[in-house]
């Protein structure tokens, strides 16, 4: 790949993203993106998987302008860009942004397509279309109205100015604003806990979580199933330690 550094270790997959001048989503890094998520799709041993930067300044920019138009090939690049979205989302594992610079348009549409998103105080956020009059493209206006509320939403995409680490955690654009100073400490231990749990225990909870929003009642019930389901795991491995613990020399 020319545009993605991949490593794995421990059961986090850690990708960086070097696309100069300033990480475009140019087509050839949306396809190198789209197969490396569909690479992962049957691994159980990656648990985690970290994207950042290794631009100073830049985590992700705009989806590239020449994408962006009327023509067959730039309307396939663009569903190509919504794969990728689509793609994210339907990772087993957890998906995390590091953002340690600016991620605006279809870069911040990258970032809340992930499971967990972190960013530091030289982050900004922005959904910036308006601008160039045209709409978000890869589910900015849906994710900013779902995280944001209406009224909140209507203005952040009307006005398209930036946000910092601090107010994007407070409009829920992102997890969690994290010091720079701070950031590879909290990554190791919020990383290191995930990273040894089973890919079974993510897809559990991922599924729980996204039915729920859909409908109340519906994750309530896949919850439950969930829940007996498991039961049956723990009570098998209960009555083995019991029977372990009771098998030895007869005493009479």
């Amino acid at each position: 790949m020319k545009t993605l550094s991949i490593t794995n270790q421990n059961g986090i997959a850690t990708v960086t993203i070097n696309n100069p001048p300033v990480n475009v989503l140019t087509i050839n890094l949306i396809n190198e993106i789209n197969a490396f998520l569909l690479s992962l799709k049957d691994d159980r041993t990656t648990k985690v998987v970290v994207f950042k930067s290794l631009h100073e300044t830049f985590f992700l920019s705009h989806l590239d302008l020449n994408v962006i138009n009327g023509t067959q090939r730039g309307q396939a690049a663009s569903i190509e860009f919504n794969y990728m979205i689509m793609n994210i989302k339907a990772m087993k594992q957890v998906t995390v942004a590091l953002v340690d610079g600016v991620a605006r348009g279809g870069g911040n549409e990258f970032v809340m397509a992930c499971d967990l998103a972190y960013a530091t105080e030289n982050a900004a956020f922005a959904q910036p279309e308006v601008h160039v009059n045209i709409p978000t493209g890869g589910q900015g206006a849906v994710q900013f109205v779902r995280r944001m509320g209406k009224n909140k939403a209507l203005q952040a995409l009307l006005l398209g100015n930036d946000f910092t680490a601090q107010q994007a955690e407070k409009l829920n654009i992102i997890t969690q604003f994290v010091p720079k100073a701070e950031i590879d400490a909290f990554l190791a231990t919020t990383l290191g806990t995930i990273c040894h749990l089973e890919v079974r225990d993510i897809v559990m909870y991922k599924e729980i979580i996204a039915a729920s929003i859909k409908d109340e009642n519906a994750g309530a019930e896949l919850e439950l199933r969930y829940f007996l389901e498991r039961a049956k795991d723990i009570q098998g491995i209960f009555v083995g330690l019991v029977n372990k613990q009771f098998t030895g020399p007869s005493l009479f």
